[in-house]
C-alpha cells in the first residue's frame, strides 16, 4: 500500500504544503508573504497572522494538485523548529488537529535536517556519507551526513549567517528585501574590484560579522569622498561582496572535503539558489573530482516538499510524534526530539 504524507512548513514567512507518495513529490505549494518587503525584513506577528489566513487554502490546493483526498493520507508531517515561534505554532496546531481528526500519525521534522534531505526529492541523489553546506539567512553549517537521520555538524558560523550578510549588505546599499537575489542579479554585471576581509576561523567554522562591519566602513568611506559612490559602483560592489562571501564558504568546504576524504558534496538552504555559489561548486567539483549535488530552485528556499521527504524516512522507522509535541524556536541540527 502506498504511503501518502501531507507535509506542512511554516517556520518563517512562507506557508507551504506538499504531498509525498512513497518519497516522491506529487505537489509543492508555497504562499509567499510580500507584506514584509515594506518593512525590510520579516515581522514575526505579521507572519503568524498571514499563516493563519494561508494555511487552509494552501493545504487544499496541495491535495487537489496531488490528485488525492485527505482520507488517503497515511500521516501528517510538520516543521517543529527551528524558526519563528508564532509561525511554527500555526503549522503545528493545524497539523496536530488534522492528524487527530483523521486518526493518523503526526511526524515532527527538524527544518535544517529537511534542507539537507531536500536532495532526495529528485534525482540524482547523493550516497552516504556526504557533506552538505547548508546556507540560509539564519544558518551556515557544514554537515556530515552519515544516513537519512544521522547527521553531524562539523562546522558552523560562530556569529552571523551568510544569508544575513547578503541581506544586511542590501540594506546598506538601499536595495529591496530580500536583498540576496537582487545582489546576485546586479553582481552578474559587475566585477570583483573591491577587496573585503577573509576571516580566519579555526576548523571548519565560519564568521560573517566582521565582513558586515568591513562593508559598512567601506561604504561610509566611499560616500564621504563621493556622495554618489554607491550608485556609481553598485554592480561592482555587489560582485565584490558576493565573491568574498562565496570564497569564504568554499574555502571551508574544500578543507572539510580534503580532511574527511568525502567526495560527495552538496549545498542546501536559501543561499544555495545563488547563481555564483552554484557555478563555483560545479567548478570546484570538476577540479577536485567531487560528485556535486545542487537542489532545484523550488527546493532551495523554505518549502514543504523537503519536510515531506524527511518525514518519509521517519515514517519508514515508525518514528511518530504525539499530541503533546510542541514547536520550538531553537532546535539544533542533531536534536533527536525525544
Amino acid at each position: 500500500m502506498s504511503v501518502y504524507i501531507l507535509a506542512i512548513e511554516s517556520s518563517c514567512d512562507d506557508t507551504s504544503a506538499s504531498v509525498i507518495k512513497d518519497g516522491k513529490v506529487l505537489s509543492n505549494l508555497i504562499a509567499n508573504q510580500e507584506v514584509h518587503r515594506a518593512y525590510g525584513g520579516v515581522v514575526p506577528e505579521v507572519a503568524s497572522r498571514a499563516h493563519q489566513s494561508n494555511i487552509i487554502p494552501v493545504v487544499d490546493m496541495a491535495l487537489k494538485k496531488a490528485g488525492i483526498d485527505k482520507t488517503q493520507l497515511s500521516a501528517i508531517a510538520v516543521t517543529r523548529g527551528p524558526g519563528l515561534l508564532g509561525s511554527l505554532i500555526v503549522g503545528v496546531s493545524f497539523a496536530k488537529s488534522m492528524a487527530l481528526s483523521l486518526d493518523i500519525p503526526i511526524i515532527e521534522v527538524n527544518h535544517m535536517q529537511a534542507h539537507v534531505l531536500a536532495h532526495f526529492a529528485e534525482d540524482p541523489k547523493p550516497t552516504f556519507p556526504f557533506l552538505c553546506l547548508t546556507v540560509s539567512g539564519g544558518h551556515t553549517q557544514i554537515v556530515k551526513v552519515n544516513g537519512p537521520l544521522e547527521m553531524e555538524v562539523i562546522g558552523s558560523t560562530l556569529d552571523d549567517a551568510a544569508g544575513e550578510a547578503f541581506d544586511k549588505t542590501g540594506k546598506m546599499l538601499g536595495l529591496d528585501y530580500p536583498a540576496g537575489p537582487i545582489i546576485d542579479k546586479l553582481a552578474k554585471k559587475g566585477k570583483p574590484v573591491f577587496e573585503f576581509p577573509h576571516p580566519q576561523m579555526q576548523g571548519f567554522n565560519y564568521s560573517f560579522s566582521g565582513i558586515k562591519t568591513a562593508i559598512l566602513y567601506f561604504l561610509r568611506a566611499g560616500v564621504a569622498e563621493n556622495p554618489n559612490f554607491i550608485a556609481e559602483n553598485l554592480e561592482d560592489i555587489c560582485c565584490s561582496v558576493q565573491t568574498r562571501i562565496v570564497t569564504i564558504l568554499m574555502a571551508k568546504l574544500r578543507k572539510a572535503a580534503k580532511q574527511t576524504g568525502i567526495n560527495q558534496i552538496a549545498i542546501a538552504g536559501g543561499v544555495s539558489a545563488n547563481s555564483f555559489l552554484r557555478e563555483t561548486i560545479v567548478k570546484e567539483g570538476e577540479k577536485h573530482r567531487w560528485n556535486t549535488f545542487i537542489p532545484a530552485f523550488q527546493f532551495c528556499t523554505d518549502n514543504a516538499a523537503m519536510i515531506g521527504v524527511a518525514a518519509y524516512f521517519k515514517y519508514l522507522k515508525k518514528d511518530f510524534a504525539d499530541q503533546s509535541m510542541k514547536p520550538t524556536a531553537r532546535l539544533p541540527m542533531t536534536e533527536n526530539f525525544r
